[in-house]
C-alpha cells in the first residue's frame, strides 16, 4: 500500500521534523525522567514516533483535500488559513491522546501535569505553523514552476507555428521572384533564360530539401549560395558581386537552412544594382564563430513592398532553437547581419 505523501520532499521533512517533535514534546511533557530512565525513554519515544507518523499522515490528507478545495496561487491565503487551523486542531487532539496514553499505560516515572501538556502542545503548534508555511512555499513554488513551464511550452509552440508558417512562405516567395526574372529574360535574352531555368531547377531542389531539418552545414549552404548567385548574375551581370572569405575548418559549423539565401535576396531587393553602382555582398566570419553577411547600402528611392519573410524568418529560427539572436547593424554605409554559427 502506498503511503500518502503531500510532496516529493515529504520523506526528507519527516526525517528532519519528527525527531525534533519526539525529543521536544517528551522532554517538555515527561520532564527529566525521559532522559534519566531507559524504559521511560524508549517507551515514550516509540509511542511518540508512531503517533507522530499517524499525525503527519492525517495532516497530509487535510492538505491534499484543501489543495483540491482551494486550488491555485490566488487562493493562497484562504488555503493557508484552513490548513493551519485544521492541522492545529488535528495535532492538538492527537498529542493530547498521546499524553493520556502515557497516563493510562502507565509510562514509568511519568507524572501527568496539565501545564506541561499545555507547553508541549504550544511547542507542537509552533512546529505546525512552521511546517504549514514550508509546505505552502513548496506548493506555491511547484505551481509557479508548472505555470512557467506551461507558458514556455505555449510560447515554443507558438514560435514553432510561426516558423512552420514562414517555412511554407519561403519556397513560393522565392519561386515568385525567380519566375518574374525568368519572364523578363525570355524577351530580353532567350539563351540566358534557358540557362536561368536550368539553374533554377537545381536550386529549387535544394530549397525543397533544406527545410526538412532545423540546421544545415555551412559548407552545404555556401554551395547552394554559389548556385543561387549564378541565377542572380544571369539577371544583373557584373553589377552584382559576391565575396566569400571563410576558412574550410569553419564550414563544418551549422546554421538554419536558407538563411544566406534570404539575406542575399533582401540585399538584392532593396538596393540599386547598376554597373556604375555595383552591389557587393561579403560573407566572412569573426573570432566569435559568427558569420557576417554584409553589403554596401545604396537603397532604392522607390519603396519596395515587403512581406517581412526574410529577417523575421531568420530570427524565429534562432529563437526556436534557443540560440542567441542574430545582430543587425546599419551604419548608413553598409548593412550587416551577424549570425551565430552552431
Amino acid at each position: 500500500m502506498k503511503i500518502l505523501s503531500y510532496s516529493r520532499y515529504d520523506r526528507l521533512l519527516q526525517v528532519i521534523v519528527i525527531p525534533i517533535v519526539i525529543g521536544g514534546y517528551n522532554w517538555i511533557v515527561v520532564g527529566d525522567p525521559y532522559l534519566e530512565f531507559f524504559a521511560t525513554f524508549w517507551l515514550a519515544t516509540l509511542l511518540t514516533l508512531a503517533l507522530s507518523f499517524l499525525n503527519w499522515m492525517s495532516n497530509n490528507y487535510i492538505s491534499l483535500y484543501l489543495d483540491q478545495r482551494f486550488p491555485g496561487l490566488e487562493k493562497y491565503m484562504r488555503r493557508a488559513f484552513w490548513r493551519l487551523g485544521l492541522c492545529a486542531i488535528s495535532t492538538c487532539i492527537n498529542y493530547t491522546l498521546l499524553f493520556l496514553s502515557f497516563k493510562f499505560i502507565p509510562l514509568p516515572h511519568f507524572d501527568p501535569n496539565l501545564p506541561r501538556l499545555g507547553l508541549g502542545l504550544l511547542f507542537i503548534l509552533l512546529l505546525v505553523l512552521i511546517m504549514v508555511f514550508v509546505y505552502e512555499g513548496i506548493h506555491n513554488f511547484a505551481n509557479w514552476e508548472k505555470s512557467r513551464q506551461e507558458v514556455e511550452a505555449l510560447n515554443k509552440a507558438q514560435l514553432q507555428a510561426q516558423l512552420d508558417a514562414l517555412r511554407q512562405q519561403v519556397n513560393p516567395h522565392f519561386l515568385f521572384n525567380s519566375l518574374n526574372s525568368l519572364i523578363a529574360l525570355i524577351s530580353e535574352d532567350p539563351r540566358q533564360a534557358e540557362v536561368f531555368a536550368e539553374e533554377l531547377s537545381s536550386v529549387y531542389r535544394y530549397l525543397l530539401r533544406s527545410n526538412q531539418g532545423p540546421l544545415t552545414a555551412l559548407s552545404d549552404e555556401l554551395e547552394f549560395i554559389r548556385s543561387y548567385f549564378q541565377l542572380l548574375k544571369t539577371r544583373h551581370g557584373d553589377a552584382l558581386q559576391l565575396r566569400i572569405h571563410i576558412l574550410p575548418s569553419e564550414q563544418k559549423l551549422k546554421l538554419p537552412p536558407l538563411t544566406l539565401q534570404l539575406l542575399i535576396e533582401n540585399a538584392v531587393k532593396h538596393n540599386i544594382i547598376l554597373p556604375s553602382q555595383p552591389l557587393i555582398i561579403s560573407l566572412f566570419t569573426d573570432h566569435n564563430n559568427r558569420l557576417i553577411v554584409s553589403n554596401n547600402l545604396q537603397r532604392k528611392k522607390s519603396r519596395i513592398l515587403s512581406n517581412g519573410v526574410g529577417l523575421s524568418n531568420i530570427l524565429t529560427k534562432y529563437k526556436v532553437l534557443g540560440q542567441t539572436a542574430p545582430v543587425v547593424e546599419d551604419d548608413g554605409e553598409s548593412f550587416r547581419v551577424l549570425l551565430p554559427l552552431l
